[in-house]
């Protein structure tokens, strides 16, 4: 009879900063601002790659595909963010927590297997030059894209599910300013440890494994490029990757130190907001201001925009 006196959790607190104070219109600002300029700065890479025939080449594909998984992450966190920010904690249905973790992991774990694949495409580009076109073509990148969003999709829908099973029952209230994984499971009136064991089970295929592939892939480049007699060719054979290593550390850096720090909320909000906000803006500006190609291609796109505009 208590079982069925339970009443479930429709909706869900979440508490965002509270320690704004009258900051928080500022802070609102600031994330708008943020928030557009991510996303004009990913469309502008895609729409430059798409545009440039000379960018049309597996990198920059891969790229490309980079830029939407940020704009789909940033999306999927800033909207309700704003919100958040703005009445200082908002609500937010069960399952449209349960959707914003569903997406937000899936864009993080898809974002773990491109920059896999990225590394990978520059380990055979440099290490293995002469069979790189029959290796990375065009079907390999369709292909590697579509079954990565795939797996990705379907792994997180089973944690999504198993979420779902679990009895919420109250309190209500997530001192967070998304749903992320265990603040939602803090919520659970009954024992998490199952889609806590798939959790970590899933985390092998979907981070510890890229994270490793990456790091070999690395270690084979620093070996080939060391072997190159020329400082000049040293430092030009490591500029096509080092954009990609800049994006690595960023993106691994955050994400380990959300979770291996002990459990501050103070400390994990501002990570999170560092990875879930900051990253998908610097993204686009690393590989803008760091890669030629894109910078030349730009270039070109603009004058020819210029040379139309004085012809009208």
């Amino acid at each position: 009879m208590e079982h069925h006196n339970i009443s479930k959790v429709t909706e869900i607190v979440l508490l965002g900063f509270m320690d704004l104070h009258r900051l928080n219109y500022l802070f609102f600002l600031l994330l708008m601002i943020i928030y557009c300029v991510t996303v004009c700065g990913n469309l502008l890479i895609i729409l430059v790659v798409s545009y440039s025939r000379s960018l049309h080449s597996p990198m920059y594909f891969f790229l490309t595909q980079l830029s939407l998984s940020d704009i789909l992450l940033t999306t999927t966190i800033v909207p309700n963010m704003l919100r958040v920010v703005l009445y200082d904690g908002s609500y937010v249905s069960f399952i449209g927590c349960l959707t914003q973790f569903y997406c937000f992991s899936a864009t993080e774990s898809i974002e773990c297997l491109l920059l896999t694949v990225m590394s990978y495409d520059r380990y055979q580009a440099i290490c293995n030059p002469l069979h790189y076109v029959s290796v990375i073509n065009i079907t390999f990148c369709v292909t590697t894209i579509f079954l990565s969003w795939l797996f990705v999709l379907f792994v997180i829908l089973i944690i999504s599910v198993t979420i779902n099973h679990l009895t919420f029952c109250g309190p209500n209230i997530i001192d967070h300013f998304f749903c992320d994984f265990d603040p939602i499971l803090e919520l659970s009136c009954s024992d998490p440890f199952i889609v806590k064991m798939e959790s970590r089970l899933i985390a092998v295929p979907l981070v510890i494994c890229p994270f490793v592939v990456i790091i070999i892939s690395y270690v084979y480049i620093i070996f080939t490029i060391l072997k190159i007699p020329s400082v000049t060719g040293r430092q030009k054979t490591f500029s096509t990757c080092s954009s990609h290593l800049a994006v690595v550390s960023l993106y691994y850096g955050s994400l380990i130190s959300i979770y291996l720090l002990p459990n501050m909320n103070n400390a994990k909000k501002i990570l999170s907001l560092f990875y879930n906000v900051v990253t998908p803006l610097l993204n686009p500006m690393i590989y803008s201001l760091r890669n030629k190609d894109i910078k030349q291609a730009l270039e070109r796109i603009l004058q020819q925009m210029s040379n139309k505009f004085h012809m009208c």
